[in-house]
């Protein structure tokens, strides 16, 4: 079933959690701007621990529908993810929709046959989590990746052919944050007054954001520039990293530095957070976009990321790149000058990809790609 002139395209768009991670970003961001386009969207996904919505406020044009989630003691990561796909597989209408579009493995394990966006890789040694991901890459009717590095994975891996639509990126939101309106001067001054001057990281504290590295170039970074802090901020994640961050606290102690872990900022905060930072540091082994990374270039901020070819892809001249410890010192140090030429590149680039384009590309792509209807024996 299709939309038709008179009724909008139905689109369930689905994603794991309601924290703010890439995937939910852009699942969010992706659902309001198709929304104005005038499809009839509903975003699900698991309410995990009580949650009772979104981090952030949505667009009422967009539908919302978010399946209890209960936490439970002593629940492997494992076990915790099987239980994810079956909570969501059972509470899942797909016969209420015209298009099933999943945006990571728990949702595309969940709907069965879906349009999948794969935005990264990843490598798991569980053979359930092995299983988990490679049929939310192989059973998918169709799939689009954010960048064409990713793309490119999938065709090498698996013979499959992806769809490159880009993210978008909410320029005004993180550009309003750097202007000389007296409200956003004021955001500003207030996390130069707690924090100082500082280096962000956007992500928390796990191995594929490459926090350790980034510590480590720090704590060489703060020889050369003493008054410099280090902030992390974000970090909500499935997976268990407690073991990476004793090994982070480890490192910590023994380069005798104190970084300031924020957790989770307020939305309405975090674009003033990001504003305010001398620069932003970007080291991580793995991503599909670099979406962080791209609001801290709408906002001016100078970038640091990894070396990476799917990061050059995607930025271009407009960041500095490291691979190693060394480099990245460096490169911080360097990009805490100022580079107006880069800092207007950067700007211009995070302008050129909008949401409200990606909307339009993936409505094509719908059409393009008709949802065959959901396997018999389930829902709808």
């Amino acid at each position: 079933m299709t939309g038709t002139n008179t009724s909008p395209l139905r689109v369930a768009l689905l994603t794991y959690s309601t924290k703010p991670r890439g995937g939910v970003v852009h699942t969010l961001n992706l659902a309001e701007a198709m929304a104005r386009h005038g499809a009839d969207v509903t975003v699900w996904s698991l309410a995990r621990g009580g949650d009772e919505g979104f981090f952030r406020d949505v667009d009422p044009a967009v539908t919302v529908r978010l399946v209890p989630f209960p936490d439970r003691e002593n629940e492997t990561i494992t076990e915790r993810i099987v239980r994810s796909i079956d909570t969501l597989r059972s509470a899942f209408d797909a016969g209420a929709h015209d298009i099933v579009h999943a945006q990571d493995c728990i949702s595309a394990n969940a709907v069965g046959t879906c349009i999948r966006t794969i935005h990264h890789l990843d490598q798991f040694t569980t053979p359930i989590l092995v299983d988990c991901h490679e049929k939310a890459v192989v059973n998918p009717y169709a799939r689009i990746c954010v960048s064409r590095a990713v793309a490119d994975e999938v065709e090498q891996g698996w013979g499959l052919t992806p769809t490159v639509i880009p993210n978008g990126v909410a320029y005004e939101r993180f550009a309003g944050a750097a202007s000389d309106s007296p409200e956003s001067v004021e955001a500003r001054r207030r996390w130069s007054d707690q924090l100082g001057d500082y280096v962000l990281a956007v992500g928390g504290i796990e191995p594929r954001k490459g926090s350790i590295d980034l510590l480590d170039a720090y704590g060489a970074l703060r020889e050369r520039h003493p008054e410099l802090q280090l902030v992390f901020a974000g970090g909500e994640t499935l997976f268990d990293y407690r073991d990476y961050r004793a090994d982070f606290d480890r490192r910590r102690a023994e380069l005798d530095v104190e970084p300031i872990v924020l957790g989770n900022v307020p939305d309405d905060d975090l674009p003033s957070l990001v504003a305010a930072c001398r620069v932003f540091a970007f080291p991580s082994v793995k991503e599909g976009f670099g979406l962080a990374a791209m609001e801290a270039l709408a906002a001016g901020r100078p970038v640091v990321a990894r070396d990476l070819p799917i990061l050059r892809e995607v930025f271009g001249d407009t960041v500095a790149y490291a691979s190693t410890v060394a480099e990245l010192t460096d490169a911080l140090d360097a990009s805490l000058a100022s580079d107006p030429e880069r800092s207007r590149s950067g700007r211009s680039l995070a302008a050129s990809l909008t949401w409200d384009d990606a909307a339009r590309r993936h409505l094509k792509f719908y059409a393009r790609h008709p949802y065959p209807g959901p396997p018999v024996g389930t829902r709808g």
